[in-house]
C-alpha cells in the first residue's frame, strides 16, 4: 500500500431531525491526528446522549495520544480504545440506575498517509465516494469505478445478518420493521469488538461517517448522487442533512465527510 502523504479535509453537522426532542448523536475529530469517529445513542431519556458523548471521549482521548513512533498496531489501538469506551459506559451506567441499559453505535476511521482503517460497532456507517478509475480487488484482478459509492462498514443489525445469509432482500431489509434491532453496541454487553477494515484514500476520496438517521431517510443512490456535487465540504454535509430532514427526519441526523485532498 502507498505510503504518500495525503492531507485531509473535514466537515461535520448533527442535526436532531424534525421528530425528537433531543440529539443522542455524537460526534469528534482530530486533523492533526488522523481520528474521526461518530456515534449514535441509545437508551431512555438522556442516557443515549451520555453513551455517545462517552463513546467519543474515550476513543478520541486514546487515538489522539497515539505517537508516530508507537510501535503497537494500529489496529490494537483501535481496539482497546473501544474496549475503553465500553467499560467507561457500563461504568457509568452502574453509579446511575437512571442510566441503565444505555449504549452507543459507533463508527470511526483513522487515516495515517493514504492508509485508512475503518472501525465500526453496531449500524452507523462508513462509506467511500471514489472517482473514475481502477481500483485493485487483489488476486490480480480490478474492476472500474465511475464516481461510485460504496459501503465499507458492515451494519451490525438483525436484518443486514439476514441480508448476509441470504434470507432477506435488500428491499425488503429497508421496509422491515425489525430494522432498527441492532446486534452489537457499546455498553450492552461485558465485552464489544469493532470490525476493522482497511482501505487506501487516493485523491479526491470522500468517506463518509454517519448514524442511521441519514441512511434510514436517505438511498444509498441518492447519497451517492448528492455526494458527487463540486460542493465544499460544509456544503454537502448540510445538503445531506436537508434532504433526510425533507424525507422524514424521524431520527437524528449525523453525517462527517473526509476528504483526500
Amino acid at each position: 500500500m502507498s505510503t504518500a502523504p495525503v492531507r485531509y479535509a473535514v466537515a461535520a453537522v448533527s442535526d436532531v431531525g424534525r421528530k425528537r426532542s433531543g440529539n443522542e448523536d455524537a460526534f469528534g475529530y482530530s486533523v492533526e491526528a488522523g481520528v474521526y469517529v461518530v456515534c449514535d445513542g441509545l437508551g431512555g431519556a438522556a442516557a443515549g446522549e451520555v453513551a455517545s458523548a462517552l463513546a467519543v471521549d474515550e476513543v478520541m482521548r486514546l487515538l489522539t495520544a497515539r505517537t508516530v513512533d508507537e510501535t503497537s498496531p494500529l489496529d490494537t489501538w483501535i481496539e482497546e480504545s473501544v474496549r475503553t469506551a465500553n467499560l467507561a459506559i457500563l461504568t457509568h451506567a452502574e453509579s446511575d440506575k437512571k442510566l441503565a441499559g444505555m449504549g452507543t453505535t459507533l463508527v470511526g476511521i483513522v487515516a495515517e498517509a493514504s492508509r485508512v482503517l475503518v472501525f465500526n460497532v453496531g449500524d452507523s456507517r462508513c462509506y467511500r465516494m471514489r472517482k473514475a478509475g481502477p481500483e485493485p480487488t487483489g488476486m490480480g484482478r480490478s474492476v472500474e469505478e465511475r464516481g461510485s459509492l460504496q459501503q465499507i462498514s458492515l451494519d451490525h443489525s438483525l436484518v443486514q445478518e439476514q441480508v448476509r445469509l441470504g434470507r432477506m432482500s435488500i428491499d425488503e431489509a429497508a421496509h422491515s420493521p425489525l430494522r432498527s434491532i441492532i446486534t452489537r453496541a457499546l455498553g450492552t454487553q461485558g465485552e464489544a469488538e469493532p470490525d476493522l477494515f482497511e482501505v487506501e484514500a487516493k485523491a479526491g476520496d470522500i468517506f463518509l461517517l454517519c448514524s442511521d438517521g441519514l441512511t434510514n431517510e436517505l438511498s444509498d443512490a441518492t447519497i451517492e448522487s448528492m455526494l458527487a456535487a463540486d460542493l465544499p465540504l460544509d456544503e454537502l454535509c448540510a445538503s445531506l442533512i436537508a434532504a433526510a430532514n425533507e424525507a422524514g427526519g424521524r431520527d437524528n441526523i449525523t453525517c462527517l465527510l473526509v476528504r483526500a485532498e
